[in-house]
């Protein structure tokens, strides 16, 4: 087995068997195999994202050469859709229509989902662990083959007010979101946990376009506000840009930094370490490269696949995390449909998962679903930017709005 811990070989051994008595098959799948397939901004304005599909891949690649799922190998196809909607629904439609794939699994951004969302309900296949925390995925009465990934966007928005409002003396709050759904879903968070009387804390929101070259002019006009705070909304491009800008400017506010922009290797390196200092997230995964987590079973059974089907990559990307924690769920939702690899099967799997941990996720955090609940996860936790590394602190965090 070489460096592949025992831990995953033990939980990868019951991916071989095939002893269910009746075979049901979807579409894309046969005795030999399951064909699944996404969209990733392999290039673009986005492309730092595009990691998550490499990691993703590499995961497939990892089970198939244990035996792949129940005997049957993974057939994943993932295409670059440049964070383009347009773009996304032409290759989503390629996949289904000419290549058959059995789910999309995974498929990456807002908005390129939601330009998907309706079709692929039609159709009724199967959207796995959506690449996104936007509220929209948690519907199943009214999308009931889209299910979420990330945490809540309007959750952990609501948590970094909270944290604000207790920690913060006298607050005078400056936003730059990014001007789509997900900024928006980030923003309502926010404007939930401040509450009605507090919204006048807000001095200044500025939005950018994800096809902007820079949020430099976005940052001017925010330090001009004398904001001690700055709820940082942003994508890994503009997130490293945010926070350069705000050290080349002198402005040194309270920093929180939404976790789809917390990447080191992405963007805190970029931006340079010393600008990042302090700075505040809420995350769902492990910073593989913390030192404190060489001793850490979950990390050691991380890096031994990250090395061995990642060669080449970072493993200060938070993608290789992120990727690994998806398709490792993918495969658990495939696992558990035995051999009735019905598209309604694997719904029906997908939103039965209680208690359900994946190594490198923050400690403490599960994986729970129901039929009326497609919100995989539920907890966050804070983190602080400190030298080269992401350091926890308090406790697990929840939505506590009664």
């Amino acid at each position: 087995m070489g460096k592949i811990g025992a831990t995953v070989a033990i939980l990868l051994a019951a991916t071989i068997s095939n002893g269910w008595a009746e075979k049901r098959y979807g579409p894309g799948v046969t005795d030999a195999e399951i064909r699944i397939g996404n969209t990733n901004p392999y290039s673009g304005n986005a492309s730092a994202y595009g990691q998550n599909g490499r990691a993703e891949a590499a995961y497939y690649r990892f089970v198939n050469d244990q035996g792949g799922v129940n005997g049957r190998k993974i057939v994943f196809i993932s295409l670059d859709d440049g964070y383009s909607p347009p773009k996304t629904v032409e290759l989503t439609r390629q996949l289904v229509e000419r290549d058959q794939v059995f789910a999309i699994a995974a498929p990456l951004g807002t908005g390129p989902n939601i330009a998907i969302q309706k079709y692929l309900n039609q159709k009724k296949v199967p959207t796995l662990f959506i690449g996104s925390g936007a509220s929209r995925w948690n519907d199943p009465g009214h999308y009931p083959w889209s299910i979420g990934f990330n945490p809540s966007y309007h959750v952990e928005g609501y948590l970094y007010a909270r944290h604000i409002l207790a920690n913060v003396a006298n607050p005078k709050i400056a936003i730059l979101r990014q001007n789509d759904d997900v900024g928006e879903d980030y923003l309502s968070g926010v404007l939930e946990g401040l509450g009605e009387a507090n919204r006048k804390l807000i001095a200044e929101i500025a939005t950018y376009e994800v096809t902007d070259p820079t949020v430099d002019s976005q940052m001017l006009q925010l330090k001009r506000t004398g904001a001690n705070v700055f709820i940082d909304i942003t994508t890994p491009k503009f997130a490293a840009q945010a926070i350069k800008k705000a050290g080349e400017i002198g402005w040194k506010p309270a920093h929180y930094l939404v976790n789809i922009g917390a990447s080191i290797g992405a963007v805190m390196r970029p931006a340079g370490l010393e600008n990042s200092q302090g700075i505040i997230t809420a995350d769902y995964k492990m910073d593989p490269t913390d030192p404190r987590l060489a001793t850490d079973p979950e990390y050691i059974q991380w890096r031994a696949w990250f090395d061995k089907y990642l060669p080449n990559a970072n493993p200060a990307d938070a993608g290789n995390v992120v990727g690994w924690a998806e398709a490792w769920l993918v495969v658990e939702a495939l696992r558990r449909c035995g051999d009735e690899l019905t598209r309604e099967n694997v719904m029906r799997q997908a939103a039965s998962l209680k208690n359900f941990r994946i190594p490198m996720l923050v400690k403490g955090l599960t994986i729970d679903t129901g039929p009326n609940d497609f919100a995989p996860m539920k907890s966050l936790q804070f983190e602080r930017f400190v030298g080269e590394h992401w350091e926890p602190f308090g406790v697990l965090m929840t939505y506590d709005k009664k």
